[in-house]
């Protein structure tokens, strides 16, 4: 009777401390909603404002006159805040430049705000603890390592940690002992290999981070064999895909894959696309269209066109317009090879292409015409001219995207009173307080790719979707040669 009543209040005592964190998490959610419809109204209304702008400049150029009423309805969008206090200040939005002096204040102010750095960590610690500590343990820390990165603001704070993980070799890249901390993979534990895959998946996501990856001659034949190992509706084939996806950004990764025969593989893998989930079906055909890219990668599909074009022409009518995409992108790679067109020619391409113009937005008509242009184009031979030269330097877009995927499902819960997150890092593995210097970014050129042209770059799709965000307000411009016209600027990631 006395186990029962100390049972019940252990109980009791559980359930209260549920109860609170509940309520934390659904304060935390309501906040955050609450910020998300705020940043979702504010971007519409920028983009009402700049078609606006837009309209007032094509306006002038034929001559019209722009009335003080009509700038005042635009400042109206813009300074919906301001206004209320207007009278209270007497300040005249009619007077030349000061809206422009308004805003320009209001993007000061928003910069004033500091982010503070996070504090240092014990990464030898750290390693000998995910190298040699319980599995766990080893769970927890990459757990915790992983959202110091993914929670951590753009900008100086998220390149402080990533230099820290990098200039302190966090995952044993530069390493050649046995036992190191990408052996992780290959544990027994599935948490182990699902949260080491996550970590490396955050890695891949940012431009240092895939540089430091690559620079491990055995990672990439490690995730090539996690990737047929695991089972495809686990979390860790899904982060393990993710990684290959991004590396497939880097030439000479693209070149080592497309070596190791991931093309034959990936083929048969979208032979069955239902068996996929979105997230894995999106990256499998951005992966194998990235590839195909590669006068090498055109080469493998030249060597199995039917089974090619089959698997590609059944993923035509998928929901996903990203899916769709990728699909016309590599079609319009691989057609560029006559033994390939006529391939498609016999098995009627043309008529499967323009089933489902019908059934398309205008960009993805438009991306079909090219592709149906591509094979219809003049017979050339089939020697391919090689692209191996171009692997001796990588010129990388900056597509720093992490997804809020790298974070879903957490299968990993903390016990009552058990350390996790920052608060273990801080706890059991602060160090000495010092930060990696702020290193300066090599800039690279952006990479301009048309709407309504089949991909013709490296992408991944996070980047790819942040950058679709951008389309719809692009202005296109005619050439006298019949040629579509160019975009202003369409950032997609990836190499040149």
């Amino acid at each position: 009777m006395l186990f029962l009543f100390f049972f019940f209040l252990l109980f009791t005592e559980m359930m209260q401390h549920l109860h609170q964190q509940l309520v934390k998490c659904e304060h935390r959610y309501m906040t955050n909603l609450k910020q998300f419809y705020e940043l979702q109204m504010s971007h519409h209304n920028l983009l009402g404002v700049t078609a606006e702008l837009v309209d007032s400049l094509e306006a002038t150029i034929t001559g019209k006159m722009i009335t003080p009423e009509y700038l005042q309805g635009v400042y109206a969008c813009l300074f919906s805040n301001h206004l209320r206090q207007a009278v209270a200040h007497n300040i005249d939005f009619t007077r030349p430049g000061t809206a422009s002096t308004l805003l320009r204040a209001s993007l000061a102010s928003m910069k004033v705000q500091d982010v503070p750095l996070l504090p240092s960590l014990d990464y030898e610690k750290l390693k000998k603890d995910l190298i040699t500590g319980s599995d766990r343990l080893k769970a927890l820390l990459l757990q915790a390592l992983r959202w110091r990165l993914t929670t951590s603001y753009p900008g100086e704070q998220r390149d402080t940690i990533m230099q820290a993980y990098i200039s302190n070799d966090l995952l044993d890249c530069h390493s050649n002992c046995q036992r190191s901390v990408l052996q992780l993979l290959y544990s027994k534990s599935e948490v182990v290999r699902q949260y080491m895959a996550r970590l490396i998946n955050a890695f891949a996501s940012l431009t240092e981070g895939r540089a430091y990856l690559s620079q491990n001659p055995t990672l990439l034949q490690m995730l090539e064999d996690r990737l047929k190992a695991e089972d495809k509706d686990s979390l860790t084939w899904e982060n393990v895909l993710g990684a290959l996806q991004k590396f497939s950004l880097r030439r000479t990764l693209q070149s080592a894959m497309i070596k190791d025969g991931l093309i034959f593989w990936l083929v048969d893998v979208l032979i069955d696309p239902d068996c996929l989930s979105d997230y894995n079906l999106e990256y499998c055909a951005a992966l194998l269209m990235n590839l195909c890219l590669r006068s090498a990668g055109k080469k493998i599909c030249a060597s199995i066109p039917n089974h090619m074009l089959r698997v590609l022409s059944s993923l035509l009518d998928h929901e996903n317009p990203k899916v769709q995409s990728y699909v016309n992108g590599a079609l319009y790679s691989i057609l560029a090879i006559p033994s390939v067109r006529e391939e498609a020619k016999e098995m009627g391409m043309e008529e499967i292409l323009r089933c489902f113009i019908k059934e398309r937005n205008e960009e993805m008509v438009r991306q079909i015409e090219f592709v149906i242009k591509q094979l219809n184009s003049e017979p050339f031979n089939d020697n391919i001219v090689s692209d191996d030269d171009d692997d001796k330097e990588e010129y990388e877009e900056d597509s720093n995207i992490l997804e809020p995927d790298l974070d879903k499902d957490e299968v990993l819960l903390p016990q009552l009173g058990e350390l996790a997150g920052e608060k273990l890092l801080t706890t059991e593995y602060l160090g000495i307080m010092t930060h990696t210097p702020k290193t300066k970014k090599k800039q690279f050129p952006g990479v301009h790719q048309s709407t309504g042209v089949p991909l013709q770059r490296p992408v991944t799709p996070g980047y790819h979707r942040a950058a679709c965000l951008i389309k719809h307000r692009i202005q296109w411009t005619n050439t006298c040669s019949g040629q579509v016209g160019m975009p202003r600027y369409l950032p997609l990631g990836g190499t040149v």
